[in-house]
């Protein structure tokens, strides 16, 4: 099986609602529906790459190859995990976990996005406190980062609800204007005092930790 060969395939968060996994080809597929189907208000960019200006057809198959050069190019110093969200069944969005010297930096970072026909009911808060359980819990980090663009109030209304604070600003260009990137940040101790869902991480061993540049000494 895949997962013997590449352990992090076997990690399940799993909360209330959600399922979050590495994907396989149905999942990518269904994912590539997704973003094809449309990801957010056309009248709003909220990413610094602005992929979702592509055509359909191109929106779903830059996904799927997104996700193959994701897996293929991380390594323990620096790795990417792009777990699908999983409603009812259904491939909802995704949810990414990055990891850059983990066992020495002891941060990570997150970024995601949603199927906008699944906004508005609370999923991305859930799959963001999926993803900080497996970082402090799991990964045994003490931050967690993330970013959005001015504008995002959704974005920016969910990491200020599970504890981040303000962390400075970047400006980027996207679409040949300037555009304000607003940086998050989360403590162990904040992300305590604001957990609301509970999270079960599963297939976490020790030849997945490996993988993530992690060993028994940062469990």
């Amino acid at each position: 099986m895949l997962a013997d060969y590449l352990p992090v395939y076997k990690i399940r968060l799993r909360t209330e609602r959600l399922e979050l996994r590495l994907p396989d080809f149905d999942d990518l597929a269904a994912l590539a529906d997704r973003a094809s189907e449309g990801v957010h208000d056309p009248d709003f960019m909220p990413f610094l790459m602005p992929w979702t200006d592509a055509e359909p057809l191109q929106r779903g198959r830059g996904t799927i190859l997104w996700h193959f050069r994701a897996v293929a190019a991380s390594t323990p110093e620096k790795w990417v995990l792009p777990f699908v969200v999983v409603h009812d069944g259904k491939v909802v969005g995704v949810q990414e976990v990055k990891g850059d010297q983990i066992a020495l930096t002891r941060e990570a970072s997150t970024g995601s996005w949603l199927g906008l026909a699944h906004h508005g009911q609370g999923i991305g808060t859930e799959m963001r406190a999926a993803v900080l359980e497996f970082i402090f819990t799991g990964l045994g980090a003490e931050y967690a980062t993330s970013a959005s663009l001015d504008g995002n109030g959704p974005s920016s209304g969910v990491s200020r609800k599970l504890g981040y604070k303000a962390d400075g600003i970047e400006h980027h260009v996207v679409r040949g204007v300037r555009r304000q990137d607003n940086r998050w940040r989360l403590s162990r101790e904040d992300w305590e005092a604001h957990r609301k869902h509970e999270v079960r991480i599963e297939g976490f061993g020790e030849e997945a930790r490996a993988m993530l540049g992690l060993g028994a000494a940062e469990a």
